[in-house]
């Protein structure tokens, strides 16, 4: 059985790192969950940060992520949502979420919206991606390696170097990952300009 993770809508913002998360999650390295609500923010901010993309097609990426990963969709939360407290009673429904579906571990960039000390006894814990990714790293270093050749493969306009996407995955947050991978893929760091 897989270690089940719900994906907080910081993670799923960046397009880069959600095509890595969702690859992963595809891959069956983990069951990767989100209820509609964090889609909902997700795309809501993907819109106001970018008001040119089309929503239509932004529609269709939500849709195609829901049929990637399958039963990602995480339903029937709404009731535990008011039994967990945290700073920011926003995000208690991403906490409801990981209860209702079993997961181990909510993905998200922002740690301090989920205190040890609310999560713990759920049996629940936050990780940064950047720990998550560099945990995979530890467990399947090949399969990472093959989800980013191919996800740099699928970038086509324009097209994009390994190379160039760990840039991109670096500035997204993905440090210590991409100093990681950097070596697995036997690439120098980038010098300073």
């Amino acid at each position: 059985m897989s270690f089940i993770v719900v994906y907080d809508a910081c993670v799923l913002h960046p397009a880069p790192l959600r095509d890595l998360l969702l690859r992963i999650a595809e891959s069956g390295l983990v069951r990767a969950r989100w209820s509609d609500e964090i889609l909902d923010e997700v795309f809501v901010s993907v819109l106001q940060r970018r008001p040119d993309l089309d929503p239509a097609r932004l529609a269709r990426t939500r849709r195609a992520m829901c049929e990637a990963v399958e039963d990602s969709v995480v339903t029937d939360y709404v009731g535990l949502a008011d039994q967990v407290q945290l700073p920011d009673p926003g995000d208690r429904h991403v906490v409801a979420a990981a209860i209702r579906c079993g997961a181990q571990a909510i993905v998200t960039a922002n740690l301090k919206d989920f205190p040890r000390a609310a999560l713990e006894p759920l049996g629940i814990e936050a990780v940064h991606p950047d720990d998550f990714v560099v945990d995979l790293l530890d467990l399947a270093p090949g399969a990472i390696l093959r989800l980013l050749l191919e996800q740099a493969a699928a970038l086509k306009n324009p097209p994009v170097t390994p190379e160039a996407l760990l840039v991109t995955l670096e500035r997204n947050g993905l440090a210590r990952a991409v100093a990681e991978l950097r070596i697995l893929f036997g690439f120098n760091p980038p010098t300073a300009r």
